[in-house]
């Protein structure tokens, strides 16, 4: 597992999202409005939508609130138009960013997300210049805590359409073709495999080795940053952290 992905899920682990329980629904409730606005209304018929709808619930995000969300999408309530725009940049120890937005505001967008970059040590890259280095993939999480049988998870993952089964220490990674997640997911839960998340993500080639707790919190730094603003809805990275730096960084 990529050092980003080890970060996501111990920060998910420690509350870290539920503290900004707000702003997460804010971005996941857009990203389901342009889902709706791009390929329909009809979770059955847009495997996008369906996708992001399911986040929205693994979320706890209230029913009506995703239908409202849809519904803005297409048409049917009044709602702002979001622009898709990715970033490409570079963090400190040249580990590449790739980072994915929903804005109403180009330019304000475009300056701020550079802005981060510049005032955390890293710099904003030309489009193109580290788009190449990740692989867009469906990736669903099953936590080894749920007594999940190692090869009933590959028998069913694998014959579902999933590409791999990855032991990730305390979680099975299970990567699938970025159109298929749904339909993997659906056989897992099918077989009675409880699933912790399932995601649309960019997976990288290969990684940066970070090997130090100033080197890693350096990058950290930048990857929160950008997080954390509102138009930012994911921050795809290819730094990889021993676990006992991330342990300490934790701490």
């Amino acid at each position: 597992m990529s050092g980003h992905s080890k970060w996501a899920t111990i920060k998910h682990k420690k509350g870290a999202q539920d503290k900004a329980r707000g702003k997460l629904f804010a971005k996941l409730l857009k990203q389901v409005e342009v889902a709706a606005r791009t390929g329909g209304g009809d979770v059955n018929a847009n495997a996008t939508l369906r996708t992001f709808v399911q986040k929205c619930r693994d979320s706890s995000v209230p029913v009506d609130t995703i239908e409202r969300a849809i519904k803005r999408g297409t048409g049917e309530l009044e709602g702002v138009v979001y622009e898709q725009i990715a970033y490409e940049g570079y963090a400190p120890n040249g580990v590449a960013m790739y980072v994915e937005t929903l804005t109403d505001n180009r330019n304000r967008a475009a300056a701020e997300i550079k802005n981060i970059f510049t005032r955390n040590n890293g710099s904003l890259a030309e489009p193109g210049a580290v788009a190449w280095q990740f692989d867009r993939k469906g990736v669903i999480i099953v936590d080894k805590s749920a007594g999940v049988d190692e090869d009933d998870l590959m028998m069913t993952a694998l014959e579902a359409g999933a590409d791999d089964v990855d032991d990730q220490g305390d979680t099975w990674q299970v990567t699938t073709p970025p159109g298929d997640v749904m339909k993997v997911r659906d056989a897992l839960d099918g077989a009675g495999i409880t699933v912790a998340s399932a995601d649309l993500t960019m997976l990288p080639q290969n990684t940066v080795p970070l090997g130090s707790e100033s080197e890693a919190r350096a990058v950290l730094k930048v990857l929160d940053a950008l997080e954390e603003h509102d138009d930012v809805q994911a921050v795809y990275a290819n730094f990889d952290i021993p676990d006992d730096i991330l342990q300490n960084v934790m701490a």
